[in-house]
């Protein structure tokens, strides 16, 4: 069974714990929220629809490309980023940053971050 709570808590405290995010969300692969921590002016279920929708495509045009297993799925735009990292069969992980993060610590939080929820997920 999936610990919801857990999984609320720690997106939380990684939201408001790393500088430069603007939220974060769990979705399931068929793009339903699990839990999120996302901005007042964000639908929650629009944003969980679409963030696998995301990852199911950039998966399929990695292999259309044989670029082999997709890592993340990064969308760069003025305003900053959002990342879209499969946390296994169960889940998407999408996380909003603004332009002035640091990418490359920000992929070695996200693979922290990873860390953390995989195992609740498989609880």
């Amino acid at each position: 069974m999936i610990n919801i709570s857990m999984l609320q808590d720690v997106l939380q405290n990684f939201v408001g714990g790393t500088s430069n995010i603007e939220g974060a969300a769990l979705v399931s692969p068929d793009g339903l929220a699990l839990v999120s921590v996302l901005p007042s002016y964000m639908d929650e279920d629009r944003t969980a629809a679409m963030s696998a929708a995301m990852l199911s495509l950039g998966e399929r045009i990695g292999s259309e490309f044989s670029r082999g297993f997709m890592d993340r799925i990064l969308v760069e735009g003025e305003k900053g980023f959002a990342i879209m990292v499969s946390c296994g069969q169960d889940a998407v992980l999408l996380i909003l940053a603004n332009s002035d993060v640091k990418q490359g610590l920000l992929f070695l939080e996200i693979k922290r971050l990873v860390a953390q929820i995989v195992p609740a997920l498989n609880a």
